[in-house]
């Protein structure tokens, strides 16, 4: 089972490589991770993604909220949250496949980025859905290059990650 976490760390340096590390002790392998400074400059906001069972994710909040930079720890269940993730495609795109890869981009609203002679580069944002779709429609122009960000999440109720209400 898939868990999103949303953990609210102290801006400092060797905070990253604590969390992370504490998940490589463990044995615990990190999906996606995003990171990010939150509106409070001080306060930066880690999005972890983790699969495992109820007692893999007590695990990892327990040891998590023991470490001296972490502010807050919250399990994002997937019905009350909305995630997103930005993906970067390179696609092989000559003469003939280019207006049928900008059809592909248009329907999946996405966004070319960059043109070239032999490329194409598009961006793509949204669920993990809509990734993995528009993924496996450009995979027979030929993907040459793929990164993306890592999810970010968000409750959708008015409660916030440390717990307080909006």
């Amino acid at each position: 089972m898939r868990h999103t976490l949303a953990v609210l760390v102290d801006n400092k340096p060797g905070v990253l490589s604590r969390v992370s590390g504490l998940f490589s002790r463990r044995g615990f392998n990190i999906e996606s991770l995003a990171v990010g400074m939150t509106e409070d400059p001080e306060i930066s906001r880690m999005t972890i993604v983790v699969r495992g069972d109820d007692r893999v994710l007590a695990q990892v909040t327990s040891q998590l909220g023991k470490l001296i930079d972490v502010i807050s720890v919250c399990d994002i269940p997937s019905s009350e949250s909305v995630d997103r993730e930005l993906v970067l495609i390179k696609v092989s795109a000559d003469a003939t496949t280019r207006s049928e890869i900008m059809q592909i981009v248009d329907i999946f609203r996405a966004k070319i980025i960059d043109v070239g002679t032999e490329t194409l580069i598009i961006e793509v944002t949204g669920d993990r859905g809509k990734v993995r779709a528009i993924e496996r429609m450009l995979k027979r122009f030929g993907i040459r290059e793929l990164v993306r960000t890592g999810m970010v999440a968000m409750n959708r109720s008015t409660k916030t990650v440390n717990g307080d209400d909006a």
